[in-house]
């Protein structure tokens, strides 16, 4: 698994948080971990931008890579078309991935919002470049009421695609869940096909950085460097 892309079901649900925590837990387990955003919108040109803070997170032996920056907080091809600016192809997504999974054991290709945002006029996707480097998926979910439709439409559009999801990690578990959160631990692998890889406590990423590391592995499966068990999670979380 020396590349992983990230996909959220939406955009504002933890993405950057989950990568920050995996890498954190790669890194822990003595990986070398690269993280590569490659479209970041919304920020200004001396601003920190997602992989900023993912290596803020996860430590400074994480390598972080930005391909396309525009000012704009718009899907990538909207905001490149707006500002003036090229679109990214998949092609040099999946080329920058493959390059920096030359030296380092993991790289994580972290998307903007959902995984069928346009990144060009051509209207690829995060998921085309997946699809080049037959790399695995994992979606960022939320917890609450409508995630069941969210991430079961995006885990079909894998399928669709002949991709491989990886699993599912809700990206911000809130401190005091409803009904339908813990509900939807139950329910998200059944309805999604895909399975239950961990759940990050919401406010995670306002944590310090040394505070975040020492964390993170118990929010994470095995599978991607934790110690977090699902069935362990319910039974804290019943129904």
């Amino acid at each position: 698994m020396p590349v992983v892309f990230i996909s959220g079901t939406g955009t504002e649900i933890g993405k950057t948080v989950v990568t920050s925590a995996i890498a954190a837990s790669a890194v822990a387990a003595g990986r070398s971990v690269a993280v590569l955003k490659p479209a970041q919108t919304g920020v200004g040109p001396a601003e920190p931008g997602d992989a900023a803070e993912v290596v803020r997170l996860a430590g400074q032996a994480v390598t972080a890579l930005e391909l396309a920056r525009y000012p704009e907080p718009l899907a990538p091809d909207t905001a490149a078309r707006r500002a003036g600016l090229p679109t990214l192809s998949p092609a040099r997504i999946a080329e920058a991935a493959r390059q920096l999974s030359l030296d380092h054991d993991l790289v994580l290709v972290e998307g903007a919002g959902g995984l069928l945002v346009r990144f060009d006029e051509a209207g690829h996707t995060l998921a085309d470049a997946a699809r080049l480097l037959a790399a695995p998926v994992l979606v960022v979910a939320p917890a609450a009421l409508g995630t069941l439709n969210s991430t079961t439409l995006t885990a079909e559009a894998l399928r669709a695609r002949e991709l491989t999801g990886l699993g599912v990690v809700i990206g911000s578990w809130p401190a005091a869940p409803d009904l339908a959160c813990r509900c939807n631990l139950a329910d998200l692998p059944g309805s999604s096909g895909l399975p239950l890889l961990g759940a990050v406590p919401e406010g995670s990423g306002a944590l310090s950085p040394e505070a975040f590391r020492a964390s993170a592995a118990g929010w994470l499966a095995p599978r991607l460097h934790g110690t977090w068990s699902p069935e362990a999670f319910r039974a804290a979380w019943p129904a």
